[in-house]
């Protein structure tokens, strides 16, 4: 599987961890069966290294995930998390508000148990399934993966969650599916955005992939971050993560994956389409008509350590650049 081997994007797991939990780890490791060779912790070793972080409140059947998971600590490069604060505090999720911190503040509204997704479409298998069974035939895996937004600003994070080919290929796709559309909850009376009357958005939020980007085995279906469950502003309990992608396609909160024939009209290709395209591959040689996209702010920053870094096309994973070969990525942007 691609993302098990090294590669231009990915470092080894020395390279992320600090040093005495990575030796720790190691002994650890050496001294138990050969099946551990792939990184299997128990939980507890990982709040050790997510030191500082909040501790989290799972549902009884993600608990005993978090206690199987396969700590992979695949990374870009040398560069360092982005602290759990940040990570939890300065997000875009309009549901809940426009601000930065508004998710973070109302968020904790919205209820997340129980969760129910609904696939359907050009599927041989459709039906609503509950999220404990949606995630039950998946072994959890950490992916620490760089969040590009459209907006230039950059985090990363490290994830929890499974392949997204996974649950599609469960679900049995027929001949005529082309796209997966996403679509998150909508619950008015919980998402103080939603009841804005200055909101320009459509809602339901919708996101949409080609059925072969949803099946590359770097998009992710994310349950938690930092060892723990998701926290309700970054998207819990269920949301997709593709990290070549700017990052308004890594839709939150999902309750409904249709497969389907045609291309989805997704939110903010409707909402401003000279600005956000269908595709959104992070690319540093198309601008944003209002902004550069050459560089990006990597969190946490500040006035007088701007800390602004260069943008790499497809945000580093050139993984999937044969995803596009020949396609004018300057057109469909």
């Amino acid at each position: 599987m691609l993302i098990k081997s090294p590669s231009a994007s990915a470092a080894r797991e020395c390279d992320v961890t600090p040093e005495s939990v990575y030796l720790s780890r190691r002994r650890f490791m050496a001294g138990a069966a050969g099946a551990l060779a792939l990184g299997s912790l128990p939980v507890r070793a990982e709040n050790e290294r997510y030191a500082g972080v909040e501790p989290g409140s799972p549902p009884g059947w993600l608990a005993d995930k978090l206690s199987q998971v396969q700590w992979q600590s695949v990374t870009p490069g040398q560069e360092a998390l982005t602290p759990y604060k940040d990570v939890t505090s300065y997000n875009n999720f309009y549901e809940f508000g426009t601000s930065k911190g508004d998710p973070a503040r109302y968020a904790g509204k919205l209820e997340v148990e129980p969760w129910t997704v609904l696939v359907d479409g050009e599927v041989a298998k459709p039906g609503p399934v509950a999220l404990e069974q949606l995630v039950q035939p998946h072994r959890l895996e950490e992916r620490i993966y760089r969040l590009r937004c459209v907006e230039a600003w950059s985090m990363v994070i490290p994830w929890l969650g499974f392949p997204l080919a996974e649950l599609l290929k469960r679900a049995e796709p027929t001949s005529k599916a082309r796209y997966v559309r996403f679509e998150t909850r909508l619950a008015p009376e919980q998402m103080a955005g939603v009841r804005s009357g200055f909101s320009l958005i459509d809602w339901p939020y919708v996101e949409g992939l080609r059925l072969d980007e949803a099946m590359h085995p770097l998009a992710f279906m994310a349950v938690g971050l930092y060892g723990r469950e998701l926290p309700n502003q970054n998207g819990a309990p269920l949301r997709l993560v593709v990290p070549w992608k700017y990052g308004f396609k890594s839709i939150k909160s999902i309750v409904r994956i249709s497969l389907v024939a045609g291309r989805p009209r997704t939110t903010w290709e409707s909402l401003a389409p000279d600005e956000y395209g269908f595709f959104a591959n992070v690319n540093p040689q198309v601008d944003h008509p209002r902004w550069s996209q050459a560089t990006e702010r990597r969190l946490p920053n500040s006035l007088f350590s701007p800390n602004v870094i260069d943008t790499r096309l497809f945000n580093g994973y050139d993984e999937v650049a044969s995803l596009y070969s020949g396609l004018d990525l300057r057109k469909y942007y």
